[in-house]
């Protein structure tokens, strides 16, 4: 079962995709953030064309466990997509995962030029993969 994530930002949302057997997640694109519809609607889109069974959006919690605003923005993408398409679609927690794709990065030894890039599609890669690990067979 191929399951989607998206990473929602302000300017581009990062998309990841896992391997038929839902253990494995990868890159798959960045969006270039439009409007919320159309974004919904491409993302629909892609997870048609991927056979997808499922959609992830990142979204942040505060320590209270409530949405911050960027969460909500999050939210709003996941009820946008939910209009677009039938595929069952879920939040799940994003915190850190952009700091954590940074630290991998350095960690690897990348060097600071390449590390410049846009990091979204590996936080989608990120907020999967922890999606994936918790629900593991």
């Amino acid at each position: 079962m191929y399951i989607l994530a998206v990473d929602p930002g302000e300017k581009r949302l990062g998309v990841a995709i896992s391997d038929s057997t839902g253990t494995i997640a990868n890159p798959l694109t960045i969006i270039k953030h439009v409007s919320r519809p159309i974004d919904a609607a491409t993302i629909a889109q892609l997870a048609g064309d991927h056979s997808v069974k499922l959609i992830i959006v990142g979204a942040t919690y505060d320590d209270d466990g409530e949405l911050t605003p960027q969460g909500r923005r999050g939210a709003r993408l996941a009820e946008a997509i939910k209009t677009q398409t039938d595929i069952a679609v879920a939040l799940w927690d994003e915190s850190n995962s952009t700091q954590a794709v940074k630290a991998a990065r350095i960690a690897m030894g990348s060097p600071r030029s390449k590390r410049k890039r846009h990091l979204d599609d590996l936080a989608a890669t990120y907020i999967l993969q922890t999606y994936l690990d918790f629900h593991g067979k």
